[in-house]
């Protein structure tokens, strides 16, 4: 019953394994990037290497995939200023993106409500570069888009904060670690792994998740 199979990635080893991927029936690709400077990049990442994940959707293009997706978090005072210029280097690849609100979740420490940066006024700083209109497009989850004419890249918006989607979300994940998240704003995990290794009927997978 599966209808489409999507892998949601940092890109760190998309060069190496773009092409198996696609040949292992993954259809659509969707990239984490917050930035384009390799300094930003590090900082946010800690570890990761902005030319690799860069080369990896060059790669990710060239072994079929279409339609691959960018995911940006917005944050403010960390990466507000580089907004248009990922719009343009998604266009220039044909490639979608969607900015996503950060979600004030967490220790509050961690400072999240200081930066975050709301779906609207990021329409409205990109409305001033280029000819956004709205689009009742869906790719089956919470993005809201807006084309510009004339481009295929597709503008999204994921606004978890400023317009609760909670009601309609249809969306679960499983971490490489086998662990299954039904919803990334709560730390609750179902552990998918064991159940697999002591080889469970579908029936008591069935049970597990829905329980």
């Amino acid at each position: 019953g599966i209808q489409e199979l999507v892998l949601t990635t940092n890109g760190s080893q998309l060069q190496r394994y773009a092409g198996p991927l696609r040949e292992a029936g993954v259809r659509r690709l969707n990239i984490s990037l917050d930035t384009l400077r390799d300094d930003r990049f590090k900082a946010i990442t800690r570890i990761g290497e902005l030319a690799g994940v860069l080369r990896g959707i060059d790669a990710a293009t060239a072994a079929g995939f279409r339609r691959t997706k960018l995911n940006t978090v917005m944050m403010r005072g960390v990466n507000d200023d580089e907004f248009v210029d990922l719009v343009r280097y998604a266009v220039a690849r044909e490639l979608d993106i969607s900015f996503i609100e950060e979600m004030p979740l967490g220790d509050v420490g961690h400072g999240r409500g200081n930066t975050y940066f709301s779906s609207e006024e990021c329409r409205e700083l990109l409305g001033r570069h280029f000819p956004l209109v709205p689009s009742d497009e869906s790719t089956g989850g919470p993005a809201r888009y807006w084309r510009i004419p004339g481009e295929t890249s597709r503008i999204g918006f994921i606004s978890p904060h400023s317009h609760n989607f909670c009601d309609s979300c249809n969306r679960v994940r499983v971490t490489a670690r086998g662990e299954l998240y039904p919803c990334l704003g709560q730390n609750d995990a179902i552990d998918l792994l064991p159940m697999l290794r002591e080889r469970e009927d579908d029936e008591a997978l069935r049970a597990a998740v829905a329980g």
